[in-house]
């Protein structure tokens, strides 16, 4: 069997859609049989891609145009056909949402959640339009649909009646060099950021779907108790009000809230580690890589129960039900407050359930739908 991935997420994007593609391409090639061959396909108008971007599988990349320019052929003409470029195979998969015209061989789609429809207010309008008018079309054609989560294949299935029967969910996993980290590379974080007191954490994009100023609104009922309240993530979509909330926080709390837009390279695990509590309070999740990777590293999880969260996170993680700020302040003080040996049997549990998600078992699943198809 002849497996043809799109690459193009893979060389184009740093994190999110761009991760799974180059973390799934890595899982497949060593689970593979001696029949089967792994192809990755990419745009590489400018030749900023590396040339042997998995080594073991085959690379081909198309330099005549832009990747921008063959999206909008593909978009709008429904051609050139995507394997007059990428060569033949006998399953082509699509990892960012939409398919791609093929003149022989079976699909497969990533849809990773329904977000774009289910909180359309969440999305720039540009990006939701794209998915509202090509996702349904492309799930339709499509052999094979995958996603991150229960949760979301129900979403696709209720939202896109095509679907059904055709959606698989293959959870996605996390690295393993997520783990607690040594005393000295905690406290090289702390010195790094100026972290003196126990604090609260998120790790995100900052954006609408992130929820961040009711994180703001919760965590300043329990700053008075002696906890900071530390936000990592670039800057998003629509983050201007976002900014503003912050700004208040360290009014109203001189020197208590720490905004990170980067953590410095190889810390994140330290800053997981050194956390007293990881608060995500979002409005939806499709799978929710940040709070598994505080599992991993040995931090305490209080979540909303947007989206996936509930099921990725399972009964490793303090769900809270609705957004009452009062009530998720008291939450976050019962686990802040919890004794060393009920922590460290929560920190055992939430490691236990993280290191269940490994992009190997997330290859091999995906590898099962693919020989399926045959």
């Amino acid at each position: 069997m002849r497996i043809c991935l799109d690459y193009q997420p893979a060389v184009a994007q740093g994190a999110g859609i761009g991760r799974y593609t180059r973390m799934l391409a890595r899982g497949l090639l060593p689970a593979l049989a001696p029949e089967e061959s792994l192809r990755l396909f990419f745009c590489d108008f400018r030749r900023k891609a590396p040339p042997d971007p998995v080594p073991g599988a085959e690379a081909r990349a198309f330099r005549l145009l832009p990747g921008a320019v063959m999206q909008k052929l593909w978009t709008r003409l429904g051609a050139p056909a995507f394997d007059r470029f990428s060569g033949p195979a006998d399953v082509f998969h699509f990892t960012n949402f939409v398919a791609r015209p093929v003149r022989r061989g079976r699909v497969a789609v990533s849809v990773h959640d329904m977000s774009f429809e289910r909180f359309p207010e969440f999305a720039e309008a540009r990006n939701r339009a794209y998915l509202h008018a090509n996702v349904a079309r492309s799930v339709a054609r499509a052999d094979a649909v995958l996603t991150d989560s229960e949760f979301s294949k129900r979403e696709i299935e209720e939202l896109l009646p095509e679907a059904r029967g055709k959606v698989h969910a293959t959870a996605l996993g996390i690295s393993p060099d997520f783990r607690p980290a040594p005393p000295e590379r905690v406290a090289e974080v702390r010195a790094k950021l100026g972290l003196e007191r126990p604090f609260l954490l998120d790790v995100g994009t900052v954006e609408p779907r992130k929820n961040l100023p009711f994180l703001v609104d919760f965590w300043e009922r329990i700053a008075p108790e002696g906890y900071d309240l530390v936000v990592a993530g670039a800057p998003g979509w629509r983050c201007e009000p976002i900014f503003a909330r912050f700004a208040e926080a360290e009014r109203r709390f001189p020197g208590r809230f720490h905004y990170v837009r980067y953590v410095p390279d190889g810390l994140l695990d330290a800053l997981y580690t050194a956390a007293s509590l990881f608060a995500i309070p979002s409005f939806y999740e499709g799978f929710g890589f940040p709070p598994l990777e505080a599992m991993a590293c040995g931090a305490p999880v209080l979540s909303s129960d947007g989206g996936s969260l509930p099921e990725v996170l399972g009964g490793a993680a303090e769900i809270v039900r609705g957004l009452d700020a009062d009530e998720w302040a008291a939450a976050a003080l019962r686990l802040l407050r919890e004794d060393p040996a009920a922590r460290a049997e929560r920190a055992t549990a939430g490691r236990a359930h993280a290191a269940s998600f490994t992009w190997e078992r997330c290859a091999l699943e995906t590898l099962a739908v693919y020989r399926s198809l045959r």
